[in-house]
């Protein structure tokens, strides 16, 4: 197992971006750059051996630059969405971004995506690890408190992509941090993918991707993924949650106890015979089934990345939490130190 790095390019204002490969004893090896701690490679074998990337993202820097879905980023300082851009902690008022409409997405237009982290080698007995920490500054993005954020990478010889939180804080904040990447477990759409998730329920979004309050059962619905199913069969169903998220872009509730580390997710490609197992702390997990994609970007070797390309699995605590109580808390006070952890666990089905 190593750890490599190399210059991976420059900011406009001339910034260095490294660019780290993880590789584990067993071959698998993934690319972390510093901008973004953007995961920008994952190579892992079929059931044939047969190594293949299988996220979605750029041969260079300058892509990631510009305006892009966040390709692998790590996101904060609150992912997903805040209704009206707003919320309100201890009787102050904190206006935040418009950059979703009228509402606040994945941290702002210069969130924990566009930041530059600083890397170090770290040592671990499970394989190659990389620490990433990020200082974000009281005020930044219209967030309270200065928040000190660690986050590690590590490809364990178990031959799984391990991702460790923490940070504090020296006020009162909001919290919420995911990792973005699109997965692509064959080469084709992932329509043909079979996912299943450990959730028998959801949260249904209004007209503009927020959660209305109501924990619905998936049963009867598209929703109900509590078994092995092709994400092709119903994303085209006539059902009004379906319309409004243009396909799957929904937060599915985990059955699992609160903050314990348990089994979320489980993908399989048919066609590759990659198998992709989710399992995190975290609450929800964002079921995104890259609706967005319009071919208007030209990813690794030119591929165009057209709608359902890739598929996402934010582990994450619920959107718009700050402005609706009856969910899990993302506050965090100091003192406190937020914890989470998301591996995702790679195999084949022969």
């Amino acid at each position: 197992m190593s750890i490599t790095s190399q210059p991976f390019g420059q900011t406009p204002d001339g910034a260095p971006i490294e660019r780290y490969t993880l590789t584990n004893a067993h071959g698998l090896d993934a690319a972390i750059m510093t901008y973004g701690g953007t995961l920008t490679a994952l190579r892992v074998p079929d059931r044939d051996g047969v190594f293949g990337d299988i996220v979605l993202g750029f041969d260079t820097l300058a892509p990631y630059l510009g305006d892009q879905p966040f390709f692998g980023a790590l996101v904060g300082r609150f992912c997903n969405r805040i209704a009206g851009a707003q919320f309100t902690l201890n009787g102050t008022t904190y206006l935040l971004a418009r950059n979703d409409g009228m509402n606040h997405l994945h941290g702002g237009p210069h969130g924990f995506h566009r930041a530059i982290w600083h890397a170090n080698e770290r040592p671990s007995s499970e394989g190659p690890s990389l620490e990433l920490h990020y200082l974000s500054r009281d005020g930044e993005e219209g967030y309270p408190g200065n928040l000190s954020v660690t986050v590690i990478y590590t490809l364990t010889d178990q031959n799984a992509l391990r991702i460790d939180y923490t940070a504090t804080t020296d006020r009162d904040t909001v919290i919420n941090l995911t990792h973005h990447a699109y997965f692509n477990l064959a080469s084709s759409d992932i329509l043909n993918h079979e996912l299943q998730l450990d959730g028998t329920r959801f949260l249904p979004i209004d007209e503009t991707l927020i959660p209305n309050g109501e924990l619905r059962p998936v049963q009867d619905t598209p929703m109900d993924f509590t078994t092995s199913t092709v994400i092709g069969d119903r994303i085209a169903s006539d059902d009004e949650q379906m319309r409004r998220g243009q396909g799957y872009d929904h937060t599915w509730v985990m059955d699992k106890p609160a903050g314990a580390l348990g089994h979320a997710a489980r993908v399989y490609a048919p066609d590759s015979g990659r198998v992709l197992d989710v399992s995190t702390t975290e609450p929800g997990v964002q079921f995104y089934s890259g609706n967005m994609l319009d071919g208007s970007l030209a990813g690794k070797g030119g591929a165009i990345y057209t709608r359902n390309s890739g598929l996402c699995l934010e582990t994450q605590h619920f959107p718009d939490s700050p402005n609706q109580p009856q969910f899990p808390s993302t506050v965090l006070r100091p003192g406190e130190t937020y914890r989470q952890t998301t591996i995702f666990q790679f195999g084949v089905r022969v």
